[in-house]
């Protein structure tokens, strides 16, 4: 698991350098990004019930084989169109690696540990993304050719995940059942919604991940190419850093304030996001490390908070009838969260200026940070279940 969601954030501090060698537009970054993003989505959709069928163990080698795949065209990328369809890849990887793993924990796991395996897997999850781009990071700043090079450690990494999955003897009761031929209703998309007097709730609810994903998304794809505004220093390094603090903090986070009430931790989420992109347009003019520190501490606690939050509340809004599909449809909510306005960004800062862009997403989540974090608190169904 940890191969193979290292990948996925490890080419975030090189777009800046991706953007010099290329001569890319702002947009074009987005577009990179969001297309990642797009193979993470499809996969989850059409390919998030596979482990079930194939088993975990075939899902994870089909994982690390797309993850090698994708990671090495972008190392030999000469072109923009050479480096979308790679990372398109390894979007489509980094799912059937999450789905495909958590699985195995869970099957592999004694009976009756499941919070101990949910909080592994957090935390392998957490761990595994936040290298990513710190190697990334580190990489882009003092290694040798940094657009190639930076992807070997992956390579070598997931040869040796791959080596060891072949040689895994698993226990007969983690082996796959026998399941007939795989049928059309298998890969289509399994999505729902909650009955009428949850709708509004449900709504609330999935505005986290959408303001929580957009904001890390700002900084995983966007923040290189204006963090030179906001500290004195410079390179892949600092990104990356960032990027790296900012998730494996929301996992401590997520840790921390597990016993807090949900319309706490909803409110306490949004409201710490308003507060660190208020922090950011601010810091486009003052120019401050401390600013900058502070702004991603508060990334980093709303993205735990409001993840926490979002989850408990899809965990009590659905029934046994509709849970994965109201699950699917809050995950989909949270990637266009970081979808859309990324696309948005780039077309703005290409037209305007990366200040107009950055500043127009910050007021965006200000507003509906503010907005969604009241009725969120206010709201009957969120207070109840404390109850």
């Amino acid at each position: 698991m940890i191969v193979g969601v290292m990948g996925t954030a490890l080419i975030s501090p090189l777009y800046a350098l991706y953007k010099e060698a290329w001569q890319l537009q702002a947009s074009d970054i987005s577009l990179i990004y969001v297309v990642y993003m797009s193979g993470a989505l499809c996969s989850l959709l059409f390919l998030g019930r596979l482990p079930d069928r194939a088993g975990f163990k075939a899902v994870m080698q089909a994982g690390l084989v797309l993850t090698l795949l994708g990671t090495f065209l972008s190392l030999v990328a000469w072109n923009m169109t050479s480096l979308i369809v790679g990372r398109f890849i390894v979007g489509v990887a980094s799912s059937l690696m999450t789905t495909s793993a958590t699985q195995g924990l869970a099957v592999l796991s004694r009976p009756g540990h499941v919070q101990r395996v949910a909080m592994v897997t957090g935390f392998l999850m957490a761990l595994g993304f936040g290298l990513g781009p710190l190697v990334g990071g580190i990489m882009g700043q003092w290694a040798p050719y940094p657009l190639v090079t930076t992807y070997i450690p992956t390579l070598v990494l997931g040869g040796l995940g791959l080596y060891v999955l072949a040689r895994l003897e698993l226990p007969p009761a983690a082996l796959p059942r026998q399941a007939g031929r795989l049928r059309l209703q298998d890969v289509l998309p399994k999505l729902t919604w909650p009955e009428p007097s949850a709708s509004t709730a449900f709504v609330l609810t999935c505005m986290l991940p959408f303001l929580a994903f957009g904001v890390f998304g700002l900084y995983a794809s966007m923040s290189p190419l204006f963090l030179d505004r906001l500290v004195p220093w410079h390179g892949p390094v600092v990104s990356g850093t960032a990027i790296a603090v900012i998730l494996l903090a929301s996992a401590c986070v997520q840790v921390l304030v597990g016993n807090l009430p949900t319309q706490w931790c909803g409110l306490g989420g949004l409201l710490s996001l308003a507060l660190s992109n208020t922090l950011l347009m601010v810091n486009l003019w003052v120019g401050s490390a401390w600013l900058f520190v502070l702004g991603v501490a508060c990334t980093a606690m709303g993205h735990g908070m409001s993840m926490l939050s979002g989850m408990s509340m899809v965990n009590r809004i659905a029934t046994p009838s509709n849970r994965s599909g109201l699950l699917s449809t809050y995950l989909v909510i949270g990637y266009i969260g970081s979808m859309l306005p990324m696309l948005g960004m780039g077309w703005l800062a290409d037209h305007w200026g990366m200040t107009v862009a950055v500043c127009s997403f910050c007021a965006m989540v200000i507003v509906l940070g503010l907005v969604v974090g009241g009725l969120f608190h206010r709201h009957p169904r969120m207070r109840s279940s404390v109850q």
